[in-house]
């Protein structure tokens, strides 16, 4: 890959407990431009480092500077991820590749900083609020089921927005049906703390398929039963009930989107997400048709005295998968003093 000597090359990354996605981006008006990108199967890889080292033998580039976003507490530029065996730090990424310019952050804050970046064609809106014009003036939240679970915020202050790293996909999952107090107590048996991230996420919709399953809620057919054998269970699960209509699959597909409606109705209140609640992740963008029925409304906005409130928070969910690494380019040019 060639440059011209002054041309601003950046490698952004996406890592992830699932995937990593490394991409080289330039330079761009309104937001980094990208030119390059790979994925690679992150529990294949012994470590960042080895994947960064197989993208740069196939894309050769004089890198200006780097940002990778990961999934994980990012500490004084160290992560350990949380599920992934990795330890990850900005000074070993250095010392290994001999950049100067090298920043960690938590894959959620690089997918919340390009919320402003992404053009109204790269969302999809679940409800009617409108969103003021360029989205400015107004705090903004994110909410991500893939893997695991990520929460962020884009904090408006100052005429620009400060970006708020969460683990709260951590934070208690606090049921809010019968049926949902019952869910708790089958994964609290089972796991004794029990997180959003334990309900909300691949393994979660797995976990309450699990207990719908034997608490003989519903039957389990022989079919269904191979089908999540031989393939990956949360996509087993999400294609029969999308496709098939099967009650035992249909029915937890259906509190996945009640419950996390609820929590992305948590965080809009929490933080006064007026400007937005946005869905990133793996999860939303395949379960589309299911989010737009209207059951996820009706849990986000049922706050009691606040339904009307919530009602005019804009939701919206971000169909550009490649939104992580476009917010890492950009952290990684602002922070090193260079812009779009």
């Amino acid at each position: 890959m060639t440059s011209k000597k002054d041309q601003t090359i950046v490698l952004a990354g996406d890592i992830g407990g699932t995937k990593t996605s490394l991409g080289i981006f330039l330079k761009g008006k309104t937001r980094p431009l990208l030119k390059v990108i790979e994925t690679y199967s992150s529990p294949k890889a012994r470590n960042l480092e080895n994947i960064i080292t197989r993208f740069l033998q196939r894309h050769q580039a004089p890198i200006t500077c780097a940002c990778f976003g990961i999934a994980g507490p990012v500490v004084n530029g160290r992560c350990k991820t949380t599920n992934l065996p990795w330890d990850v730090s900005e000074v070993r990424i250095k010392g290994r590749f001999g950049w100067e310019r090298v920043r960690l952050i938590n894959d959620l804050t690089a997918t919340a900083m390009a919320i402003p970046l992404l053009s109204s064609r790269e969302f999809l809106s679940l409800n009617g609020a409108r969103i003021q014009r360029g989205r400015k003036g107004q705090n903004l939240g994110l909410v991500a089921p893939g893997t695991g679970l990520g929460q962020a915020l884009l904090i408006y202050q100052d005429d620009h927005y400060i970006p708020v790293s969460s683990e709260g996909g951590h934070a208690d999952f606090s049921p809010n049906t019968k049926a949902e107090v019952k869910l708790w107590a089958y994964l609290c048996e089972r796991f004794g703390h029990v997180s959003i991230e334990r309900v909300l996420s691949g393994a979660g919709l797995l976990n309450i398929y699990s207990w719908m399953r034997d608490t003989n809620r519903y039957r389990e057919p022989v079919w269904l039963k191979n089908k999540i054998k031989t393939m990956d269970p949360p996509k087993a699960i999400t294609q029969t009930a999308l496709q098939d209509g099967h009650p035992l699959c249909v029915e937890s597909l259906n509190m996945f989107v009640s419950i996390l409606g609820a929590v992305c109705g948590n965080l809009a209140l929490t933080a006064l997400t007026t400007g937005g609640v946005y869905l990133g992740g793996g999860i939303p963008p395949k379960i589309l048709s299911r989010l737009k029925e209207g059951l996820f409304m009706e849990s986000f906005t049922n706050k009691g005295r606040f339904r009307d409130f919530m009602a005019r928070i804009p939701v919206r969910v971000i169909l550009n998968d490649k939104a992580p690494l476009i917010g890492a380019a950009h952290c990684a040019a602002s922070a090193f003093g260079e812009r779009n």
